[in-house]
């Protein structure tokens, strides 16, 4: 699976902290994670890039300043 996007709400502590991926094989998959890597984490999948994309976009709430890591989350993965 793909990783296409990648979001982070620029919060380190564990409790405020929350990640959102976007995937992409044969679905469209959203990973919504409150806690970092240990923490919990929700994925859903969709039949479109669109519904996916608003699905995110409605993943991305709260006081924070959203970050976009997509392009250093690619080169992590070898893109």
């Amino acid at each position: 699976m793909e990783t296409v996007g990648r979001w982070w709400n620029g919060s380190l502590g564990t409790m405020t902290r929350r990640d959102v991926f976007l995937r992409v094989e044969q679905f469209w998959e959203v990973e919504a994670r409150q806690g970092g890597a240990d923490g919990t984490a929700g994925v859903f999948r969709f039949t479109s890039e669109e519904e996916a994309r608003q699905f995110v976009e409605r993943c991305k709430v709260g006081p924070w300043e959203w970050r976009d890591l997509t392009e250093l989350t690619r080169r992590e993965e070898g893109a």
